[in-house]
């Protein structure tokens, strides 16, 4: 098999960092310094609990005022991550996770990995960002923000204390980040074969890339039609439908699965409601239009 190395070159695809209802303002202030210190112009705050632009932002951003000036606020977790592709998300507790717990030196690459192929005919103009998500300083991230993500990442600590501050665990994910991206750069400047002192090899990556992962908002679409769909059919209830569809919502993110196929799935979706509801109407009801399923369907090869 051939080996593909990541090549920043190939991948001009923006990093975000977003951080989940932060309480401490020195630590949105100090976050925003590091993302200055590792060429990361995009902030995300979702429903601070805090003054960002305050006076203790501002002293601990230092040179990084600029980061927090230019911070966009979201409502929620899913708002912040609408445009995104790629999520990895930073869990602590070790246990009870919806999805396994991978170390940064796996994580990270998979944020970084090069553009999959797109749905024919659909180019993006500009590359949809990937992030990195932190959570809140005194409870991290709930199962369901938790499953807005396609890796989880944990910082590996000594046994005796593995919590860590925000501020501090953002240091070490995003200067891994950067190390990852510089000697990306290296290895395309001096070339594989280059005589010269090599970094470590990255991992290798298939031959033939897989397409890229859908964005947010496509995902949570075609799980709202899902969810109405098994409702209406009695596959779900309305006490149990939260846990059921976090499995269902699990496996997806487990597959990241394309643009193409959740168009493929969502029109799926929708035909068997219209067909449920068809096999509920009363005889002699003229039969409804069928609904439509919005984007082209792309047959799988």
């Amino acid at each position: 098999m051939n080996t593909v190395w990541y090549d920043p070159a190939m991948t001009p695809t923006p990093v975000v960092v977003v951080l989940v209802e932060p309480a401490g303002p020195r630590n949105v202030g100090s976050v925003a310094r590091l993302c200055a210190n590792f060429s990361i112009s995009e902030l995300r705050l979702v429903a601070p609990r805090c003054d960002p632009h305050g006076d203790e932002a501002r002293q601990m951003a230092v040179h990084g005022g600029w980061v927090l000036d230019q911070a966009r606020l979201f409502g929620s977790l899913a708002e912040a991550l609408r445009d995104c592709r790629r999520v990895v998300a930073t869990s602590g507790r070790g246990a009870g996770e919806p999805l396994p717990l991978l170390p940064l030196g796996s994580a990270l690459p998979w944020l970084l990995e090069p553009n999959g192929p797109e749905q024919p005919g659909t180019p993006e103009q500009v590359p949809a960002p990937r992030a990195i998500v932190f959570g809140r300083e005194d409870r991290g991230l709930t199962n369901d923000e938790l499953l807005q993500a396609g890796r989880l990442l944990q910082i590996e600590t000594g046994e005796a204390y593995g919590s860590l501050n925000l501020s501090h665990a953002a240091a070490v994910v995003l200067h891994s980040l950067h190390n990852l991206r510089s000697n990306n750069s290296l290895r395309s400047e001096v070339g594989l074969d280059s005589p010269q002192q090599q970094p470590e090899p990255l991992p290798p990556l298939a031959a033939t890339p897989l397409p890229e992962p859908s964005c947010r908002a496509e995902l949570e679409a075609l799980l709202r039609d899902a969810e109405q769909l098994l409702l209406a059919v009695g596959f779900l209830y309305a006490h149990t439908a939260h846990a059921r569809l976090a499995k269902l919502r699990a496996l997806l993110q487990r597959a990241q699965i394309s643009s193409a196929e959740v168009a493929l799935l969502r029109g799926m979706v929708r035909q068997l409601r219209w067909a449920s509801q068809q096999a509920a109407s009363p005889p002699g009801a003229l039969p409804q239009e069928a609904p439509s399923v919005g984007p082209p369907q792309v047959s799988p090869r």
